[in-house]
């Protein structure tokens, strides 16, 4: 389940590639020039891209994106400033430079990658190259996307720079979302179609086809939404991102897991929990505890811990920093019967913690905390030899197939309502487990209100207000409060987009300009 992160571990020869080691020839570590020769060069190279999926902590988009949103607040301590400043959108000095970096530097790689992989002699295994390079231009495309609705405005770096080039200025979005779904197709193209229940264990984590194609249903629904265009460029259509949405939902083998708190460690009830690599994941992020306790590895879900309950055990939730308390908001807005509410977020008085729960120094305390992805007491990172801090292992799913359903839904409404409202039907009868709750689909706003409770605290529901339109965001970003510490104003000026990080605009030499409104 884990092989592909034990193979970070193993190749930390490239885990800490950047510009130095390959302009530079250490006597622990071969030049660039020596390098690409095998196939396990190859490979190796391609998990050093892959491991940037794992660098975690304040450059997380899920959990900045999830507080940023009308679901979350900052919470954490009352002296830790950088979630309430994603909270509030304050500006801040260098509170994205982790997020940045993160990107550039998995970009980098992927570039390295395929500059080079033309060296590799693969013995005529075409089919290994292919998918290698399939691979890559997945990856390129995913961090791209990251970057491109963070940031909006960003340098599109395609190849590895050369001295004297290293002063880019920002691309239009149209440049940086066409180029995505170039790699996209062109990885779409080049993947392998394995059906979910072949992949071999040791395999999980790798992109598929299906997830290739799933993204590009992603980024097709959130660029011309967001942009109010018709399509990316003459690159992807909406008839392409149906086309590639539909194969994922009929051919790829994957499918919803039958109960929905199933899908989490915490919220599963005992023995039934679906595992971490279960059908429903199309593209998972893969976690270990086995840095054990080296942060260095960069290896551990980070995140979990920082969403945990702060600094205590209740029941069988595990301690954390107490971020991203949740909104009462969105525990108020489930319907009654929808097992999502219980199986997405911790309530301290409606699980019977109130007794036990000390609010010590948790800001923005709403006595709510997220429960998908939250650490538990049980197998816990120390109990396997590792530390809290830093080796969490729960696989983060980025792509659900409940949330390729939903995307099929909104790509089929107004061309094919049948289909429209079979995929709507399938994720409300698992949330509901009747078919009694099923509602006839009419527009897109109810696809959009389901995504809010199906995807709940998954890293979603910001960019969907966003691409609805700034003043969607804003009237529900909204929360006006005569307790100061949840007043919040969603500032429309910065039209959702995040500071670049002052650092970069400094080192620029004038050619990075900040985002309107920071």
């Amino acid at each position: 389940m884990k092989k592909l992160l034990l193979i970070f571990i193993a190749a930390g020869m490239l885990a800490s590639c950047g510009k130095d080691f390959l302009e530079t020839a250490p006597k622990d570590r071969k030049t660039i020039e020596a390098f690409y020769k095998t196939p396990k060069d190859a490979f190796e190279a391609l998990v050093a891209a892959y491991s940037m999926l794992n660098v975690d902590g304040y450059g997380n988009i899920w959990l900045s994106s999830t507080i940023a949103s009308d679901e979350a607040f900052g919470g954490g301590g009352n002296a830790d400033n950088g979630w309430l400043q994603w909270d509030k959108s304050i500006p801040r000095n260098d509170l994205n430079a982790e997020a940045w970096n993160k990107y550039y530097t998995a970009i980098y790689r992927c570039n390295i990658f395929l500059q080079n992989i033309g060296s590799v002699d693969f013995k005529n295994d075409t089919a290994t190259r292919d998918r290698y390079i399939g691979e890559a231009k997945f990856l390129r495309a995913y961090y791209y996307f990251d970057l491109a609705r963070m940031f909006g405005n960003v340098p599109l770096i395609t190849k590895p720079l050369q001295p004297g080039d290293y002063y880019i200025p920002q691309a239009t979005p149209d440049s940086v979302y066409t180029q995505i779904a170039t790699d996209l197709k062109e990885a779409i193209a080049l993947l392998p179609a394995t059906q979910f229940s072949a992949i071999p264990s040791g395999e999980y984590g790798r992109a598929t086809k299906w997830a290739a194609e799933a993204l590009l249903g992603r980024v097709f629904l959130y660029y011309t939404g967001y942009y109010g265009k018709q399509s990316i460029g003459a690159v992807t259509s909406k008839a392409d991102a149906l086309s590639a949405v539909e194969d994922v939902i009929n051919n790829s083998g994957h499918g919803l897991v039958s109960k929905f708190n199933n899908l989490f460690r915490a919220s599963a009830t005992t023995n039934e929990y679906a595992g971490q690599n279960n059908q429903e994941g199309v593209f998972t992020i893969q976690y270990t505890y086995l840095g054990l306790g080296d942060q260095n590895q960069q290896n551990g879900n980070r995140v979990q811990v920082m969403i945990g309950i702060r600094s205590q055990v209740l029941g069988p939730y595990y301690k954390g920093w107490g971020a991203a308390t949740v909104n009462p908001k969105l525990y108020d807005a489930y319907a009654p019967g929808d097992t999502r509410r219980s199986a997405s977020i911790i309530s301290i008085d409606a699980e019977g913690y109130s007794s036990q729960y000390v609010v010590g120094d948790q800001a923005q305390n709403t006595n709510f905390f997220i429960k998908k992805y939250t650490p538990v007491n049980d197998k816990k990172p120390e109990d396997l030899g590792g530390n809290f801090q830093w080796d969490n292992y729960d696989n983060y799913v980025a792509i659900r197939f409940a949330d390729v359903l939903l995307m099929g839904a909104e790509l089929q409404l107004g061309t094919n309502n049948a289909k429209a409202q079979q995929y709507l039907d399938q994720v409300r009868d698992r949330a509901f487990q009747d078919q009694l709750h099923r509602v006839v689909l009419t527009s897109k706003d109810q696809i959009m209100t389901e995504r809010r409770f199906e995807l709940a605290l998954e890293g979603q529901r910001y960019w969907d207000l966003l691409r609805q339109g700034v003043s969607v965001a804003k009237a529900a970003i909204d929360n006006p409060s005569t307790d100061a510490a949840f007043n919040i104003s969603f500032r429309s000026e910065t039209k959702g987009l995040f500071a670049i990080p002052e650092t970069q605009i400094n080192l620029s030499n004038g050619t990075l300009v900040q985002n309107t409104g920071w």
